[in-house]
């Protein structure tokens, strides 16, 4: 039987304890809430019925009841009043000295039996419990924030955490609606280990002006489906909480460059650019504390007439390939307007090309997305051909044909000869250098990457990659295009990756490492990611789905070319593949898919 917990301390009320104050007052436990003055305390207490009084607008929460669980919450100065409790959760900030003070106070001050757990995301809860006598009962419980809302908590053990003291927290969560996953003691657990090494990548990316803090977001919100682009993460985390917390990992974690704080980060927190709290980081909000942002120097200017600036008129568009990308880009063209051709090797293929096509509008027409009269006019734009002698005079080619550098440049090669002075000339290339395709022209300068996301029908973004020798007018057209697709279009440089693969394969390569050294299971590291950071699916679940053998040659690219260490494949993921197990299309990859 798991011990019944009557009254929780909480130590620290900022943000964070005030959360978890509400979880346990909100299920029926009274705590006793505690700061190091009056008026801090007197903060915690508007924190606190601020969000239960938002609640209880949003019809969220009963007056009755949230009169009731602000009832359940002892006020206290100090920390001698929490000799009676049963658990105390220590959420003060992130400074090891000052954690190590406070346990050591309450190791004197609480009862023998007592649990002395502590919130911190990053700091070792091994060295946090040797500043008391008892560590056997620390551990750390890492609610995620807000509190309230967030289902996922972190139960970290040391290696001296008794098991009656583990089993009796995770009890505790399942009482207070949460799910836990159970960890050992190491630097930044599992959603941080896995989070903040992205979150600096992306602010690499910014400060080495790769692309714009709009596109970086964009781009990771649209292309992975996330709640919030890193940079505009950042801001809501703190830079200053962010670097201790990149620093903490890096220190601790093996010294693995890519935790090591990106300087812009460090710069920043010594200018007192901390992100929302403090109204101005990466971007500028309305007033410290405020969530709306506001323009500032750094704002670009979207006007319809400013993407348009110096773009070339855009009427005919040729499309080659066969594959599902090109069947998608071919309606996308023709649903917004634009003449297209269609060119496959073959009438067969072509005749297959147009079938697809066909059917997914139709589909569009079943469900209620599309008329008929838009169907037939869609269709109507379009004009199937096998040759390349038919781009003649077209004024876009995208292409989308195997991802084979070899093919890209004999294709190039040929529609340099084809086509009219001035055509833009566009790859959907994933992961291969845009500037080895272009450099096969003889017009560098015309050739873009147009990277579409699968499916081109329903996915909102396009990556522009422009290469050393594109032209502005071409990257000019190519903005232009996107935003008369209605698709949003970031501008990158030709590097490997682009923007969302080299953010995103970095981060499933880590998620592999950490299975692969067994701190955790797939389905917990899985919940922790959706549970813990709101993504819509684990790195697991998307590695099958995405295919671990075209997640794999993704890894190699940018290892190839970046030569990080931190970016080398995991050794599972590459036996996984040697092995035939690619995820979801061959039946089996990180998960059994043949008995689903």
């Amino acid at each position: 039987m798991a011990r019944e917990f009557t009254r929780v301390g909480v130590v620290g009320l900022g943000t964070m304890g005030a959360g978890i104050v509400e979880v346990f007052a909100r299920n029926g436990i009274d705590v006793t809430a505690v700061e190091i003055s009056a008026a801090a305390l007197e903060r915690g207490r508007v924190t606190l019925t601020g969000s239960t009084d938002r609640a209880v607008a949003k019809g969220k929460l009963a007056e009755a009841d949230r009169d009731a669980l602000l009832s359940r919450v002892d006020w206290q100065v100090g920390l001698d009043a929490l000799h009676s409790v049963d658990l105390v959760i220590e959420a003060v900030p992130e400074h090891l000295d000052l954690k190590q003070r406070i346990f050591a106070e309450l190791d004197r001050v609480c009862k023998p039996e007592a649990i002395l757990a502590t919130n911190t995301s990053s700091l070792s809860v091994t060295e946090i419990s040797v500043a008391t006598t008892r560590p056997n009962q620390v551990i750390g419980i890492h609610f995620f924030n807000p509190a309230p809302v967030m289902k996922l908590v972190e139960v970290v053990r040391t290696v001296v955490t008794s098991a009656d003291v583990v089993a009796d927290v995770e009890a505790l969560c399942e009482r207070l609606g949460k799910v836990d996953v159970t960890i050992n003691d190491r630097a930044g657990f599992i959603a941080n280990a896995l989070l903040f090494g992205y979150l600096n990548h992306a602010v690499s990316m910014f400060e080495s002006r790769y692309a714009t803090r709009e596109d970086i977001d964009a781009a990771m919100k649209l292309g992975c489906g996330l709640p919030m682009g890193p940079l505009a993460l950042m801001d809501l985390i703190g830079l200053d909480t962010a670097y201790e917390i990149l620093d903490t990992m890096y220190r601790r974690g093996g010294r693995d460059r890519r935790h090591a704080p990106v300087p812009l980060i460090k710069q920043m927190v010594t200018a007192g650019l901390l992100g929302r709290k403090s109204g101005r980081g990466f971007y500028t909000y309305e007033r410290p504390g405020s969530p709306v942002v506001v323009p500032d120097e750094h704002t670009p200017v979207s006007t319809g007439a400013a993407l348009a600036d110096g773009a070339r008129a855009i009427a005919k568009v040729g499309v080659v390939g066969s594959g599902t990308m090109a069947t998608g880009i071919i309606e996308v063209f023709a649903k917004a307007g634009y003449e297209v051709i269609s060119v496959t090797r073959g009438a067969e293929k072509s005749a297959k090309v147009c079938e697809t096509v066909k059917t997914s509008l139709n589909k569009g027409v079943v469900r209620g997305k599309l008329s008929e009269t838009d169907r037939d006019a869609a269709l109507g734009r379009v004009t199937w051909s096998a040759t390349l002698d038919h781009l003649a005079d077209v004024d876009l080619v995208v292409e989308a044909v195997v991802e084979e550098l070899s093919v890209k440049k004999a294709l190039f090669a040929s529609l340099d000869e084809i086509c009219k002075p001035g055509v833009v000339l566009a790859t959907t290339t994933s992961s291969l250098p845009v500037i080895d395709v272009a450099m096969a022209t003889q017009r560098p300068a015309d050739v873009i990457g147009l990277h579409f996301f699968n499916p081109a029908p329903i996915m909102p973004l396009v990556e522009i990659v422009r290469t050393i020798r594109t032209s502005a007018e071409t990257t000019a057209t190519a903005r232009a295009v996107c935003a008369a697709l209605g698709k949003t279009g970031v501008v990158c440089g030709d590097r490997s990756g682009f923007i969302v693969n080299a953010l995103l394969f970095p981060y499933l390569n880590d998620a592999v490492k950490m299975l692969e050294a067994s701190y955790s299971t797939a389905d917990d590291i899985d919940y922790a990611m959706k549970l813990g950071c709101g993504y819509p699916m684990g790195p697991f679940e998307l590695l099958d789905v995405v295919g671990l053998d075209v997640s794999l040659a993704i890894q190699r690219e940018l290892y190839l070319e970046l030569r990080e260490p931190g970016f080398a494949p995991a050794p599972l993921l590459e036996h996984l593949v040697t092995a035939g197990y690619l995820g979801r299309k061959s039946g089996r990859g990180f998960r059994d898919h043949t008995q689903r």
